[in-house]
């Protein structure tokens, strides 16, 4: 049988794109592959590292398309991407400068989560026998 659905991807709300881009690509190690510019300026892009995707669009802060929310953005959203190594990303991630927060096993993966500049969390985890609930300590 032949697979009709094919990849899930994350579309995020932002309020400054070029803030979202430098923390995805320079931080997070993301590459734009995709982008849409009208009049010059960077509204849209699709990012993607390594089979994972995600699109950011920067709200229109004035004229007849203005859709800035009111709400906090982010309240409730978390991205889990499975990797092969996460205690590898977290050291990646720590090396550039990103507040990556100390892995932890939960539900028999290492996690390690970090905050996106719109406040949307991202979660890097990988299976692991460690006991559940360790906390990961650096050597």
């Amino acid at each position: 049988m032949n697979q009709n659905l094919q990849q899930a991807v994350p579309f995020f709300g932002v309020t400054d794109i070029a803030t979202s881009v430098k923390f995805y690509v320079e931080g997070l190690g993301f590459v734009m592959t995709k982008h849409w510019r009208p009049e010059g300026k960077l509204r849209w892009c699709w990012l993607e590292r390594e089979g994972v995707a995600l699109m950011l669009q920067e709200f229109w802060q004035d004229g007849p398309h203005a859709n800035v929310p009111a709400e906090k953005l982010g309240v409730g959203v978390s991205i889990c991407i499975i990797c092969a190594d996460a205690l590898a990303l977290y050291h990646e991630f720590k090396a550039r400068g990103l507040a990556a927060s100390r892995p932890f096993v939960g539900n028999g993966m290492w996690v390690t989560s970090l905050t996106d500049p719109d406040g949307y969390r991202l979660e890097f985890e990988s299976a692991t026998d460690a006991p559940e609930e360790s906390e990961y300590t650096e050597a």
